[in-house]
């Protein structure tokens, strides 16, 4: 009989309404996982233990993640670190636990703003520095993300929140194209 390894990977779902999790798990031939289940703890909001299927993508809304109440629409959901552990037989003690940092509201933020701005309008080190000022934003959401794949929770967190700061510098500041 060959090995279980239990695997998990977070699938970009372009949604900011859902947060979907793939099983990449290996599994001997005809084997059946035993009491497959999904802990996930999102950033401010207490576990929620789900139902998970294996070798398919699953996909959680703010409902099933217990951040809004049933039967209420479906919200966003936060951008933060999501703590998730895939148990499948507990007797056995067969586990993964990963952190995701999601960062849906701030990427939609970057884009928007990045889609506004008129570089072109602006004259030669102007647009220098705007493109150069989104480029390290984009360089601090890119190294939260990484953070946060290397179990560096608090440098993921620091670096998003910088990101996030720098985002709202750039978005409230005027390009003065005509200045002088």
């Amino acid at each position: 009989m060959s090995t279980i390894s239990l695997d998990l990977l977070l699938i970009e779902n372009h949604s900011p309404y859902a947060l979907s999790i793939g099983d990449f798990s290996t599994y001997p031939t005809n084997y059946t996982p035993v009491s497959p289940t999904l802990m996930v703890v999102a950033t401010g909001f207490p576990q929620v233990t789900l139902t998970f299927t294996p070798n398919q993508i699953n996909t959680y809304t703010s409902e099933n993640l217990g951040i809004t109440c049933v039967g209420t629409p479906i919200e966003r959901l936060p951008d933060g670190l999501y703590k998730v552990k895939y148990t499948i037989n507990p007797a056995y003690q067969n586990f993964v636990e990963k952190t995701f940092l999601r960062v849906d509201a701030i990427q939609e933020r970057f884009n928007k703003t990045f889609m506004q701005l008129d570089i072109m309008q602006c004259d030669g080190p102007i647009r220098k520095q705007r493109k150069e000022e989104l480029s390290t934003i984009n360089f601090y959401i890119q190294g939260a993300i990484a953070a946060a794949n290397n179990c560096a929770d608090e440098e993921s967190l620091r670096l998003y929140n910088k990101a996030n700061q720098m985002l709202d510098q750039f978005i409230n500041q005027k390009c003065n194209c005509h200045a002088i």
